[in-house]
């Protein structure tokens, strides 16, 4: 029935009077960290936080650990500026197959103390913002690592000397590593962290390099039985990405409440004073689980993996192209090098 221009009116008022319902909004944050990393509990902190700051609003932000999304860390440049999920954290290792400028920032084991790292810090930051807002992601956070000590685990005898790692089949996490190590003669794979205890358990490797403080979030002492320290490690931050276009189409009170908890996140985070307590404190929690501590890898083979680590990051920077030697120039001036 055609309406009367009576029952038209009154649809135009009361459409004048009612205002539209707000949208909900309910954003997932991917982190991949497994959800008993000490990160992943200030990241729920942080997720808190800004749910608490919007209380009175209509936004949700839902924290999901442990890659629970199913997202690999590879593809985040690629799926995260599609919308396939709302806030990612991010870490600039994992990314280097498509943005490979970005393994010329931080070189696992070429930043080794909290002065060098401190120097540091601010300059990389810069650079994942700028590297970032190039694949369509703004930076709206970062989370600190602590600085770490690097470890060989292995699963049936002890190995503490880089001879002793020729003929061992030796699990790393980052494509420097690998070139780092095959300079050193020693035969190196990537292995996801999730995958690394099956790996340890099936033989697929023998030894596995990981940071002492971490190895009980994926029950390392049960497939180990030895492990020595080689190298100190300072990290490069995680960042906290969102979509740009996502990010500019939110509320300002949104935006504002997510940038204050992420302050708050990384004011957390980048402290740095009670890390070799940390450090020791798991060692003796390992050995109560049946981890035999050797002794450290000499001297004189941690000078040999710090001039391989310099080789590869030089190697590196010089393969990627584009800004990859700027970022590495920019690094090593705030090192002062």
């Amino acid at each position: 029935m055609k309406p009367t221009l009576k029952t038209a009116a009154l649809g135009a008022a009361l459409t004048g009077l009612v205002a539209p319902a707000a949208t909900a909004e309910d954003w997932r944050l991917n982190n991949f960290l497994p959800e008993t990393r000490p990160e992943s509990a200030q990241i729920q902190q942080f997720t808190d936080d800004v749910n608490a700051a919007l209380a009175d609003k209509d936004f949700t932000l839902t924290h999901y650990p442990g890659g629970s999304l199913g997202i690999k860390n590879t593809d985040l440049l690629r799926v995260l500026p599609r919308g396939a999920v709302e806030m990612s954290l991010m870490w600039s290792n994992y990314l280097g197959r498509d943005a490979p400028a970005l393994s010329s920032v931080f070189v696992q084991g070429a930043i080794s103390t909290v002065e060098e790292l401190k120097a540091v810090l601010p300059v990389a930051q810069e650079i994942y913002t700028e590297e970032y807002n190039d694949w369509g992601v703004t930076t709206v956070g970062f989370v600190a690592i602590p600085t770490l000590s690097v470890s060989v685990f292995c699963a049936d005898e002890p190995v503490n000397t880089l001879a002793d790692l020729e003929g061992i089949k030796l699990r790393v996490w980052a494509r420097e590593q690998v070139e780092t190590f095959t300079n050193l003669g020693v035969s190196a794979q990537i292995i996801p962290q999730e995958e690394t205890y099956v790996a340890l358990k099936t033989g697929v490797v023998d030894c596995a390099l990981y940071p002492a403080l971490y190895a009980h979030t994926i029950s390392l002492q049960e497939v180990t039985s030895y492990a020595s320290f080689l190298y100190p490690m300072a990290s490069a931050p995680y960042s906290l990405g969102v979509a740009t276009d996502k990010w500019e189409a939110t509320d300002p009170e949104i935006r504002d409440a997510i940038v204050t908890a992420a302050d708050a996140l990384w004011a957390r985070t980048n402290q740095y004073d009670k890390d070799l307590e940390l450090e020791l404190e798991a060692r003796e929690k390992l050995s109560e689980m049946g981890v035999t501590w050797g002794e450290d890898f000499p001297e004189s083979d941690r000078a040999l993996f710090l001039d391989a680590v310099s080789e590869t990051w030089a190697m590196l920077a010089e393969e990627a192209g584009g800004n990859a030697m700027e970022y590495r120039e920019r690094v090593l001036t705030a090192l002062g090098r």
